[in-house]
């Protein structure tokens, strides 16, 4: 076996890192990764294998899975990875199942034990505080409830080492003993996209990162976001079903795929509050969390994110072609320039006082100003016409 057929094992897996603007929806427990037992381990404490490895993934097999290539298996399951990259490492004997090393055509069975090992320890991406302002929203002893502006990046990852809300926490908590912000059993329980804002809440203790991720897991949760989309939506209500895993044309994008045994089943749902002509405002609910889902499911339904640049967003797909609408609107991509997506309220049981907690976070000023934008545009149009 071939140990160093790759000059850069960590290459191999993005594994300690998140790729810049992948922060996801997805919930750090979601439905796979939480009854998966996904495991990372740590450079400091990594002990190495009888065969002379170390792990860097451990996946429980789900009982309900049923049989797949475990390339298939571990590419929708490992931010980051390529199918390529998952093969050549099957092929250099970097991937075990039941402690025997596997081929990539190997097929998953249910309670597989399943082990990605390197010849080295994990790169350990140290946390670097910064004084970074945070809006908190709300703080106790075991939770932090933080309303994040677009364009922050949520955690460290390539091209974004530092001026994140991860190393905005490391300040915030510098002077409390009692929270590690390398310790995976405390930190963020979900994530949204760098150019997303709205709520996030943080655990300041293994019980309450525990309680929070299973909330999040059994869908208790209470999430909504607003969006502005592209188009006129045509029923004033909508539930949204299919399958988000990373697109084979494009690894940057996410999208839908109809065979069930690709990527993880995503269930959005929405409600039109106003419409603008060639926009609309909407309201989404997530009854999932995965990799860009609002973004990906409205587009799959024809109504991309205004402005969302990563699938299309940030061309004119609704109007007219007269000169004067392309100003306006190019005015508008200036008013908000990103998608126009905000998670705008936050609803879970307090992990230690049983309480129901529930917080809202206005509209930002970009999106309050792209609204009125078009209600002024819409408002104009119809005094034309009267």
């Amino acid at each position: 076996m071939n140990n160093h057929i790759f000059d850069n094992p960590e290459e191999i897996f993005d594994n300690n890192i998140i790729p810049p603007d992948e922060e996801t929806d997805d919930d750090l427990f979601d439905d796979d990764e939480y009854s998966q037992d996904i495991s990372l381990s740590d450079s400091s404490s990594a002990e190495i294998s009888e065969n002379g490895l170390y792990e860097h993934y451990r996946f429980i097999v789900d009982k309900g899975q049923k049989m797949l290539r475990i390339d298939k298996y571990l590419t929708d399951r490992i931010e980051g990875a390529s199918r390529n990259r998952i093969q050549n490492a099957a092929d250099a004997g970097y991937i075990f199942v039941n402690d025997k090393a596997v081929k990539s055509n190997y097929k998953v069975k249910p309670l597989d034990i399943i082990t990605i090992m390197m010849d080295r320890p994990r790169h350990e991406l140290k946390i670097i505080a910064q004084d970074i302002p945070i809006d908190i929203v709300y703080e106790d002893e075991y939770l932090l409830v933080v309303n994040k502006p677009a364009g922050l990046v949520v955690h460290p990852g390539h091209g974004n080492y530092h001026s994140t809300l991860v190393n905005a926490l490391a300040w915030h908590f510098k002077d409390n003993p009692n929270y590690d912000i390398s310790d995976p059993r405390m930190g963020l329980v979900h994530r949204i996209d760098k150019d997303t804002s709205g709520l996030l809440v943080i655990a300041k203790t293994p019980d309450a990162k525990t309680s929070l991720g299973l909330q999040f897991f059994n869908k208790t949760t209470k999430r909504k976001y607003t969006a502005v989309v592209w188009g006129n939506v045509e029923n004033d209500h909508g539930r949204i079903e299919g399958n988000i895993g990373r697109s084979q044309k494009d690894r940057l994008q996410m999208t839908v795929f109809e065979d069930p045994q690709i990527g993880k089943h995503a269930v959005t749902h929405y409600s039109v509050k106003e419409r603008l002509g060639y926009v609309s405002v909407v309201e989404c609910r997530l009854e999932t969390g995965r990799t860009h889902q609002i973004r990906v499911h409205m587009k799959h339904i024809g109504h991309t994110l205004f402005n969302d640049a990563r699938y299309g967003g940030h061309e004119i797909l609704k109007g007219t072609t007269f000169a004067k609408y392309k100003q306006f609107v190019n005015n508008c991509f200036e008013i908000c320039p990103r998608q126009a997506l905000h998670a705008q309220t936050l609803g879970f049981i307090h992990p230690a006082t049983k309480e129901e907690m529930f917080f809202e976070a206005p509209l930002p000023e970009d999106m309050t100003e792209l609204i009125d934008k078009w209600r002024g545009y819409i408002s104009n149009r119809n005094t034309e016409n009267e």
